[in-house]
């Protein structure tokens, strides 16, 4: 099974409630996006953002140039049918991140719970260049993923687990640290998933 296959499989047989990601409210990358904002015209890409309430809440706030990027086009049409005519200010896009080919420079890019699934190294430094060519100078990249203390494997798929340190590490080239936490994730299962967030500055 591709990695496509296998996130279509899991949209389409799962509800939104049963996925070990699931948040009601992102409130971690709300309040990251909300300090480090600069104003509600800022073009902001969610990889990998899904069926996530981050877009319903992002819309709510004013945000109005946002961008939804996902490998599953079911998870994509799941949050375009939730929105109904919200849809319309929303831009969507199918791509797999590796794939990604950023056709407008954004002002923040979010990523909670995607880069972790790259665990091979020559797709982690695509990652890395991808976001470098889709971000300007002073740009804000968001990651949220799992910590050394944090899961083995998510849905099934081995992932690597990262530290503030090894975050920096991947990104150094183009990017600096500016903010960082540690949060325990309650799943709806009722395990606890340990991830860490990085805020990197573009340089």
């Amino acid at each position: 099974m591709t990695r496509k296959e296998h996130w279509e499989n899991i949209y389409s047989n799962k509800k939104l409630e049963e996925v070990s990601w699931y948040q009601p409210k992102p409130e971690v990358s709300l309040a990251f996006i909300s300090a480090y904002s600069s104003s509600k015209t800022d073009a902001i890409i969610d990889i990998g953002g899904g069926d996530s309430f981050l877009i319903d809440y992002l819309l709510k706030q004013g945000y109005h140039d946002i961008t939804v990027l996902d490998i599953s086009e079911k998870a994509l049409q799941r949050a375009q049918h939730r929105l109904e005519s919200l849809r319309t200010k929303v831009q969507w896009l199918t791509s797999d991140i590796t794939e990604f080919n950023p056709l407008q420079p954004y002002q923040i890019w979010h990523d909670r719970a995607v880069f972790h699934f790259l665990t091979e190294e020559n797709e982690v430094k695509k990652y890395a260049l991808i976001a470098a060519k889709a971000l300007a100078q002073n740009s804000l990249m968001i990651i949220g993923t799992f910590s050394d203390k944090g899961p083995l494997k998510c849905s099934g798929i081995a992932i690597q687990q990262y530290t503030v340190a090894t975050m920096c590490q991947v990104f150094q080239d183009n990017f600096e640290l500016i903010d960082s936490k540690e949060i325990i994730h309650q799943t709806p299962m009722q395990t606890e998933q340990q991830f860490i967030f990085c805020v990197f500055r573009k340089k």
